[in-house]
């Protein structure tokens, strides 16, 4: 796919072409970009003008502080590293948006404005990036209580016909699009480093493929981690959704929270907080600053977005699962982690193996997991009386004539 010179114009002006050194020149930040972009269209110049006629003579009449005519010229003298770039990026299967692209998120420049980030770089589903949804943030060092709260937010989600929008750090993030992912459900991903990466990680290449996944940047797809992109990326996971919820947050501290504080400051979206025990949980915080604590009668996410429900559609009724534990009364969402893949694991491993059985090295070819959690399912089915194991060779065949579970928030 042949870039168009309006998207080359902009990425020379705009995007890290490769790990930064101290001679190359710093490409426009968005606020920058929007200046240099807004006097462009009032005097009806094109970015690709810019490229392709001499930049001094064009842009007679700019003065700018920061962005001057000799870091312009800099930055558009860079066509060869620019090619090689694209090719490799595109050889991965990444694409380019602008935000004069048809594809590009409307959401973002309604939020945002001019700054909007002026390329996002992707894979898989750019369909996806106006469509809504929920955005689940919070921590990298989540509890094992709240992950299993998030997977089973990220399936609800995805029952509901809602995306799940996150940062695709590990913890919470990755572990909400998972959920959703788990249950056929969509996500988009905005990432902070690592796109070119994750692009072809195992946990997200079959969702990528059949469309269920976006994965966005407006980084360089092979940058690394950087504290001032992780904070700066939050304000686009917020602008992509109709609602957020924050999981679990440190307060004061961490990118969760400042991301968080911004969402309330400039009120792109909704925000509602897990109720959280911890002392050390910013939730409580965010709260009393103008967060929305959930409940149970809140967790109709449709709802909670502001959405009208779909006539028909399947709404499972388990939604007092979400409601914050209190230790006075019985608990009502005891669910053991990672419930929701097993049931997903046991629907797939009826339909590999009624007719035929199959052996561990076959169904771990067929199923994106690793062997000790294959070998912890199976025991689990076996103990269950759902699956019986047969030997020389080893192979498993589904035997069971129980009831299917329809939702992932039924108790055994």
């Amino acid at each position: 796919m042949d870039l168009h010179t309006q998207a080359q114009a902009v990425l020379l002006l705009t995007a890290h072409l490769s790990k930064p050194t101290p001679n190359e020149p710093r490409p426009l930040s968005p606020a920058e970009w929007g200046r240099f972009a807004r006097w462009l269209k009032e005097r009806e110049i094109s970015p690709e003008r810019v490229l392709r006629d001499e930049p001094a003579r064009l842009l007679a009449g700019w003065m700018d502080r920061t962005v001057t005519l000799e870091r312009i010229h800099a930055l558009l003298n860079r066509a060869g590293a620019l090619g090689l770039a694209v090719e490799k990026w595109q050889r991965a299967g990444l694409w380019i948006l602008i935000r004069a692209d048809a594809d590009y998120p409307s959401r973002l420049k309604k939020h945002l404005q001019a700054d909007s980030p002026p390329v996002l770089f992707g894979c898989g589903n750019p369909r996806l990036l106006d469509r809504g949804g929920i955005a689940v943030v919070g921590s990298r060092h989540a509890s094992p209580e709240d992950l299993a709260f998030t997977t089973r937010l990220g399936a609800e989600a995805a029952l509901q016909g809602l995306s799940v929008i996150s940062g695709g750090a590990r913890g919470v993030d990755e572990t909400a699009m998972l959920g959703a992912l788990g249950r056929e459900g969509t996500a988009v991903g905005v990432l902070a480093d690592g796109l070119l990466r994750a692009a072809t990680s195992t946990r997200f290449r079959p969702s990528l493929l059949n469309g269920n996944l976006a994965l966005i940047s407006p980084f360089n797809p092979e940058a690394g981690f950087e504290v001032g992109n992780a904070m700066a990326r939050n304000k686009y996971i917020y602008c992509l959704a109709d609602a957020a919820i924050v999981i679990a947050a440190n307060r004061e501290q961490g990118g969760t929270w400042h991301g968080a504080v911004e969402n309330l400051k400039h009120g792109w979206t909704p925000l509602w907080v897990k109720s959280h025990l911890e002392p050390t949980s910013g939730n409580a915080e965010l709260a009393r600053r103008g967060g929305r604590l959930l409940t149970g009668e809140s967790c109709d996410l449709v709802a909670l977005c502001g959405r009208e429900a779909t006539p028909g559609a399947d709404r499972p009724p388990a939604l007092v699962a979400f409601k914050p534990r209190d230790t006075s009364t019985p608990v009502v969402d005891a669910m053991p982690d990672n419930l929701g893949f097993y049931q997903l694991f046991l629907r797939h491993l009826r339909t590999l193996t009624a007719k035929t059985p199959a052996t561990d090295q076959e169904l771990l070819t067929r199923f994106d997991i690793g062997k000790p959690q294959l070998r912890d399912w199976l025991k689990r089915a076996m103990e269950e009386g759902q699956v019986k194991k047969l030997s020389k060779p080893v192979r498993y065949q589904w035997q069971s004539t129980r009831p299917e579970q329809n939702s992932f928030f039924a108790n055994e």
